[in-house]
């Protein structure tokens, strides 16, 4: 499955559910005793099922580093999404965000999510193709499509699987009962933060499509549209760097999440 760092998780999902979490009310939070999230990263997902449940709520990746953070919110187990180091009926709701999106058979770590819960399975996932970019750097919203569309092109795994997610259930032989979609907002604008600063500065330089270059050129992207694109990007980050100096520059990405629920 593909990996991510501790900062890109806490920075994609910084903020996220603080606005509402109604999309949330499908899994049942307060009537559920053990909840089990799983692919919980840094545990950023494991803290709002922790306050909005009474039971207990237990982190599980496969990441020990990123455990070590999780286990600070909750108590954490190491293991593979498709292997879970408990019984049959162990828990009473299994939850994950941004997991199956990341896996070459996301069905089969549902039904492995079926056989450990005795009632509810629950997937927040993204549509990565759905994207929305507003920015005050006109040529940022046309780079971004391109880039995103290049990428999602590369990349082995479904990542736009969020809105479609009800099938991959029904084909885990999991019975859906409700999608509700929650739109991720992260906003740009003065003063800014240390990470819109960085992030600014790894356009400016290409450091971002630098890291997804192989991704990008597995699909049908040629190298020179790859270079031409990344010249461009570059020029655009120099744009966004100079407008933060005077105060001017926002950016407001909108992500589209789909929180699909199911009874085993």
């Amino acid at each position: 499955m593909r990996e991510f760092s501790e900062d890109y998780l806490h920075r994609t999902r910084r903020g996220m559910w603080d606005d509402s979490r109604d999309a949330l009310e499908p899994l049942e939070l307060a009537s559920h005793e053990r909840v089990l999230d799983v692919g919980c990263g840094t545990g950023e997902l494991s803290r709002v099922l922790a306050d909005d449940s009474p039971g207990e709520v237990i982190g599980c990746d496969v990441d020990l580093e990123l455990l070590s953070i999780a286990r600070e919110r909750v108590p954490v187990v190491a293991s593979d999404a498709r292997r879970l180091p408990f019984s049959a009926d162990a828990v009473d709701l299994v939850v994950c965000q941004a997991l199956l999106i990341n896996l070459p058979d996301p069905a089969a770590a549902l039904e492995e999510f079926a056989r450990v819960s005795s009632d509810l399975v629950a997937a927040v996932e993204p549509n990565n193709a759905a994207v929305a970019v507003d920015s005050s750097v006109d040529a940022e919203n046309d780079l971004e499509r391109r880039a995103r569309t290049a990428y999602l092109d590369g990349v082995e795994t479904d990542v736009a699987l969020g809105s479609d997610a009800s099938e991959t259930f029904e084909a885990a032989g999991i019975d859906v009962l409700e999608t509700r979609r929650y739109d991720h907002v992260r906003t740009i604008e003065p003063p800014y933060s240390d990470h819109a600063l960085i992030a600014a500065r790894r356009k400016a330089t290409g450091a971002g499509l630098a890291d997804d270059r192989e991704t990008m050129l597995s699909g049908e992207l040629t190298e020179a549209e790859y270079d031409e694109l990344r010249s461009a990007w570059r020029e655009m980050g120099r744009t966004a760097i100079e407008q933060m100096e005077s105060g001017e520059y926002r950016r407001t990405e909108a992500v589209p999440f789909f929180v699909t629920v199911g009874r085993v």
